[in-house]
């Protein structure tokens, strides 16, 4: 279990920055979706298959769908790709490189110095629920909390452009034919602003 372990750890890293360095918006989920699987098997090895499972249902499986559908509803194509190249330059992984050397020497050190045990209890969905909803009970409000401000906000972003129509002028048939201006016309409409 324990070379399971870490062969899992490995794996998990070394798709995550795959994952970062792709330009390919897809082959990025891909290799995220591998991440995620990785995680899971840790999560089985260390004694915690519910929330192994729930890794790969709701992160690997829902969360995983729902980018291929806002990838999807963009039509990410080669100027997206294009536009990554541009911002992916040297001097932008630079500050990122170094804090995560920094979590790595850190992971390393606590590593070495504490031998992890393989050969825990399973923990079961009970045990999940009764540590969520009890000691980290508050967490668990401010994250909902946190997850409704999203969820109102992009309904306030989204309900600000369906508000706003555009606007564009169109000459109606009489002014066509006199050649005198036209009137503002609702997109999709053939109401004028005149009378008739």
């Amino acid at each position: 279990m324990e070379a399971t372990f870490y062969i899992a750890g490995a794996v998990a890293v070394t798709a995550t920055v795959l994952m970062l360095t792709r330009l390919n918006v897809v082959h990025a989920q891909l290799y995220l979706i591998v991440s995620l699987l990785a995680i899971a098997v840790d999560f089985y090895t260390l004694g915690a298959p519910f929330v192994a499972a729930l890794e790969v249902i709701v992160y690997a499986g829902a969360i995983m769908v729902l980018f291929v559908f806002a990838v999807m509803m963009l039509n990410l194509g080669g100027h997206s790709a294009k536009t990554e190249k541009e911002w992916l330059t040297p001097d932008i992984w630079r500050g990122p490189v170094l804090l995560a050397g920094v979590l790595l020497v850190e992971v390393v050190g606590l590593i070495s110095r504490s031998r992890m045990d393989f050969t825990v209890d399973v923990i079961g969905p009970q045990q999940v629920g009764v540590a969520l909803f009890g000691p980290y009970a508050l967490a668990v409000e401010l994250a909902s909390m946190l997850l409704l401000a999203g969820l109102v906000g992009a309904y306030h972003l989204a309900s600000e452009k369906i508000s706003k129509p555009e606007i564009r002028h169109e000459p109606n048939t009489d002014e066509r034919r006199a050649d005198s201006g036209g009137d503002l016309v609702l997109v999709g409409t053939r109401q004028s602003s005149g009378t008739p």
